[in-house]
Parts: C-alpha cells; sequence; structure tokens
C-alpha cells in the first residue's frame, strides 16, 4: 500500500474508523506530522481535532538514536532493550528527558496557545499518527491519554510495522491501520510526497479544524498539497570515460552541500533504503545524486565487477568532476554515503581525492575492501554506522576504525540487521547521516578547503 501523502492516508484511515462516529470521539493528532492525517480523520467524522505533543529522547551521545518518548503531563516512555543495550543509567534518561521538556513545552505553547488539553473524560480518543515504526512515541502519548481517563483509546494510523502493531495491542482498545507490513522499513518509504510538517501547518490545521466546527460541525476546508514536498527530481546521465551512467539527481531550493550515493552490490541508484535516505537528507537542506556505477551488462558481468572497488571508486571521482562543472552544484562542498561495497569505493575515492570530498558515511559497509593503505590515507570526516545483529560486518568496521587517521565514529544501531530492516532502525541512519553531513558539509568551510 502506497499513500500519495499525509492527508491521502487520512482519508484511507477515516473510512476505516466511519464506526466509531456515533460515538463523537476527540481526534488527537501526534505532531508533527501526524496532525494532516488527523485532520481528516476529525473532518470525516464530524470530530473536534486536537494534538498530545511527544517528544523523542536520544541516546547520550547519538541523539539521532531514540531510546524512548516524553509526551505533555510528564508521561515517559524508555525501550527496555535500547536501555540495556547501551547500558544507560536510569539518571542519564532523566536528564535526557528534562532537557528535551523545554522543546516539549515550547510546542504545546505553540500548537495550543493558553487553550487547555482537551476534555477527553469518559469518552472515545482517537489517536493519529503518519506512522509507527518502533512506538516509542505513540506509547508516550498512550500514556499521556490513558492518565486522563477516557472511556476507549484508539491509535490510528495509515501504516505500522507488523510486530509494533502486535505489540501495541495490549496498550490501547483498538488499533486501527490501513496497512501492517512486515518489511517496513520507515514511514517515509510508504509514501510519495514525505516532506516534513512544518510548525506553521500544524497550527494552520488546528486552526481550520476549530473554524469548520463553529461553521459546519466539525468539517475542516477541502485537502491542499502538503507543504514541503519532496524536492524536485530529475534523470540525468554522468559522462564516465566512454559511458553515459543513469543518474537520479534531487535538490532541494537553497541546497548548501551535496551527497553522492554509492550503492552495494547487487542494488541500484532506485533502492528503496537509499532512496529514504537522501529524501531526509534533502529535507535538512543537501542535494543528492544516486547513481548507477555500472551497465546493467557490467552488473552481470561473471567477472566480478561490482566488486571491483577501484573501479566503483573512479566512477565515483567521475560523478564528482561532473557535479564541480554544473552551475547549480559546484560550490557546494560534498561528502559520500555508501552502502555494502559501496562504502569500500567511497572511503577509496575520498583517499584519492581527499580535496573533493569533506565527509563520508558508511551504513552497513565492508570498509576493508578499500584496502589498509586507501583507510589510512582518507582525510575526510567518516561515519561508520552498523547494525548490533551484524557482527562479522561490526568487527570489519571496528579494525576500520583504528586504522582512519581522522575525524571518525562508529555507531552500533542495536538490534538492527545488515539491511537495517527492523522498525525504526533505517530511519536512525538517515538521521544519523544528516547530523553527520549538516556538521561537516552546511559548516562555514574550512580556510583553504576546495569545494
Amino acid at each position: 500500500m502506497l499513500f500519495e501523502d499525509r492527508r491521502d492516508g487520512g482519508r484511507r484511515l477515516a473510512a476505516l474508523l466511519a464506526r466509531y462516529r456515533d460515538e463523537h470521539p476527540v481526534v488527537l493528532g501526534l505532531p508533527r506530522g501526524g496532525v494532516p492525517v488527523a485532520a481528516e480523520v476529525a473532518r470525516a467524522l464530524g470530530a473536534p481535532l486536537d494534538v498530545v505533543v511527544a517528544r523523542k529522547l536520544g541516546a547520550p551521545g547519538m541523539p539521532e538514536y531514540g531510546i524512548g518518548a516524553i509526551a505533555e503531563g510528564g508521561a515517559v516512555f524508555v525501550s527496555a532493550g535500547a536501555a540495556r543495550e547501551l547500558s544507560i543509567r536510569p539518571e542519564e534518561v532523566s536528564a535526557i528527558a528534562e532537557r528535551e521538556s523545554a522543546e516539549l513545552l515550547r510546542r504545546v505553547r505553540l500548537y495550543r496557545g493558553d487553550r487547555p488539553f482537551p476534555e477527553v473524560r469518559d469518552r472515545t480518543v482517537i489517536l493519529v499518527d503518519d506512522g509507527v515504526a518502533t512506538g516509542g512515541t505513540a506509547r508516550a502519548a498512550i500514556r499521556a491519554v490513558r492518565e486522563r481517563e477516557p472511556r476507549k483509546l484508539v491509535l490510528a494510523t495509515p501504516v505500522v510495522a507488523f510486530q509494533t502493531a502486535m505489540s501495541l495491542l495490549t496498550e490501547v482498545d483498538d488499533l486501527v491501520y490501513v496497512d501492517a507490513p512486515e518489511d517496513f522499513i520507515a514511514v517515509g518509504v510508504w509514501y510519495r510526497r514525505f516532506g516534513q510538517t512544518s510548525d506553521e501547518e500544524v497550527v494552520e490545521c488546528l486552526a481550520e479544524a476549530r473554524r469548520g466546527a463553529a461553521g459546519s460541525a466539525g468539517s475542516v476546508p477541502e485537502a491542499r498539497p502538503e507543504a514541503g514536498s519532496d524536492p524536485h527530481e530529475r534523470e540525468v546521465s554522468v559522462a564516465v570515460g566512454r559511458l553515459f551512467l543513469p543518474a537520479t539527481l534531487g535538490v532541494q531550493p537553497g541546497a548548501r552541500g551535496v551527497v553522492l550515493f554509492a550503492h552495494g552490490s547487487g542494488s541500484s541508484r532506485k533502492s528503496p533504503r537509499n532512496r529514504f535516505v537522501a529524501e531526509v537528507l534533502r529535507r535538512r537542506g543537501l542535494a543528492t545524486v544516486l547513481m548507477d556505477l555500472l551497465t546493467p551488462e557490467e552488473e552481470m558481468s561473471p567477472g566480478g565487477l561490482r566488486f571491483d572497488v577501484a573501479l566503483l571508486a573512479e566512477r565515483l571521482l567521475s560523478a564528482r568532476r561532473w557535479l564541480a562543472a554544473q552551475p547549480v552544484l559546484s560550490g557546494l562542498r560534498a561528502g559520500y554515503f555508501g552502502a555494502s561495497t559501496g562504502a569500500a569505493a567511497a572511503l577509496l575515492a575520498a583517499a584519492e581525492a581527499p580535496d573533493r570530498c569533506q565527509a563520508v558515511v558508511s551504513r552497513g559497509g565492508r570498509p576493508d575492501l578499500a584496502g589498509d593503505a586507501a583507510l589510512g590515507a582518507v582525510r575526510a570526516p567518516v561515519l561508520l554506522v552498523v547494525g548490533g545483529r551484524d557482527e562479522p560486518v561490526e568487527a570489519l568496521n571496528r579494525r576500520a576504525l583504528e586504522l582512519l587517521p581522522g575525524e571518525k565514529r562508529l555507531v552500533v544501531v542495536p538490534a538492527a540487521t545488515h539491511l537495517f530492516e527492523e522498525p525504526g532502525a533505517l530511519e536512525t541512519v538517515a538521521e544519523l547521516a544528516a547530523g553527520w553531513f549538516e556538521r561537516w558539509l552546511l559548516a562555514p568551510a574550512q580556510e583553504g578547503a576546495r569545494p
């Protein structure tokens, strides 16, 4: 099941919730992305719309990795598994929650102003999000609402990871969803347009709902295009020697850095995992280039070109030179994002042309294939991300970390396997990558560094 955008997901979800119309429910959206979905549900049911504000809790030292969430009213959820695997002490969790509470309160004031939390005691409450991966934020919100003693609590979402859905069944009175795929990957994969929802859009959704309630029993104006839809992408051809290789170029207006993707063997520029990461990067002000480094014939070659790291690195460097010739991208600092064997190609390219690369991120990579000499010559800051259940690759990355001479970091995502297919795992990778590239590509260039 693929949704056009959050409004489309909300309309499909509302059809499944029609049985609750006669119970005169209160609809609560989880900001930010859950609010456009909830607005459609509220409109269809003729119900009032409001929010319950929750905030992710990031792990110490790597805030991109969620270990739990807090919600208004003081409700806290912490993943026991994540806390145990990362050896996080309760006092550390309390300190993180205290820091995040300031942003939580800011959002409550922004979205609700002086209005109190809606009266939900002895009423049916439908709690809506745009998608549920691990369920941490949803659980915190569920606890916040439960404390206000609703008669019935329904959790509703267009898409939820199957195993998460099973674990949530005991925490709500009803769980309603359009799809619960086992191969979840990440929420954004299930939407054609999944741009970031802004604070302004949340406020406008709530204002529209209140205006509609005053005029026509809770209706909301017809759907309008979502703010922050995906940036324009276009197919291009990159000259590599005598070849022209296909690539997908995505440039957000005002992009201040660019990331070239090097996919792993057996994959392509259309890999849903790399495309998801690219979408997150573009929302954070980075242009992206997803490129096929081999022709279809070369991919099928019995000579093993898919593992020819030197050839892949050479073509990645050709793409970097092509970027430098594009007027809209020529002045931007550049980085490489590599997966599996593509990570080795990215590191080798960074070593061979250090002035052309300002940062590297490896997802489940094989840095060992670049060779010890190349690893020792990399000057760009390198982030290595591996799954906690991908033990052989983790060992290879730990050895590579010792050989890399410059700024470097290894992050192990607990419970994730090689492809990061577990709920929330790929989202963690995307946030880690975005944070790394923001730090090294969007910050002012070091004196003497070439773009």
